[in-house]
């Protein structure tokens, strides 16, 4: 059985994963209009998300609840995506 500090952790990845969907979508849809402001958004994006990464990582490393294995795994892999994503955008010439 799940405890409920993994429950609220499984909907608030599946949350965010929602709201990154439906902003990729609104960003097709909106591709035309938005392609001049696309790579200061993609920045203000990564920076926010980072910045929350962390944010929320430090506040949960103090709780004993939070030594979840793929709690540890996820903020990690996000890491390392996001890493990914700035060197994509720097060998794309900005």
């Amino acid at each position: 059985m799940r405890t409920v500090n993994e429950q609220i952790k499984r909907a608030d990845l599946t949350s965010s994963l929602g709201a990154g969907i439906l902003g990729g979508g609104i960003a097709l849809l909106l591709s035309q209009f938005l392609l001049a402001y696309a790579v200061p958004i993609l920045l203000l994006g990564l920076l926010t998300h980072t910045w929350g990464m962390y944010h929320k990582h430090r506040l949960q490393s103090d709780a004993a609840a939070a030594r979840i294995r793929w709690v540890e795994w996820a903020y990690w892999a996000c890491w390392i995506g996001l890493a990914g994503l700035a060197l994509f955008i720097l060998s794309r010439g900005l």
